[in-house]
């Protein structure tokens, strides 16, 4: 089981876009609001500037595998939105990951 519980409503990503505060890197942005369930709440996004589906599908893997090495270090009470750059989709896993954890770190998102 995963420590992380998806995003999947609309309503969820705007209020994270315009209450929460962002950490841009050249392959992720990363939005980060706190919620009150106490749980860590995780939406991926790849827009359709990144590629055809192969792509935006590959980007969303990438950053999910990166998030899910990462879930055991953070904190619960988030709820993040990684949104996939043009880049994301070239890069490997361990590039992604590196660059997820220095916006959480910068964010206090991880222990």
């Amino acid at each position: 089981m995963d420590k992380f519980v998806p995003l999947n409503e609309n309503k969820d990503f705007r209020r994270i876009y315009a209450k929460g505060k962002s950490y841009v890197s050249s392959s992720v942005v990363t939005y980060v609001s706190k919620n009150r369930c106490r749980q860590l709440r995780v939406g991926i996004t790849a827009s359709k500037k990144i590629g055809n589906a192969v792509q935006r599908n590959r980007a969303r893997r990438l950053i999910r595998e990166s998030v899910r090495h990462l879930a055991a270090d953070m904190k619960d009470g988030y709820d993040l939105i990684f949104v996939a750059r043009g880049k994301t989709p070239f890069m490997k896993c361990p590039e992604v990951q590196r660059f997820i954890q220095k916006q959480l770190k910068e964010a206090g998102v991880l222990k």
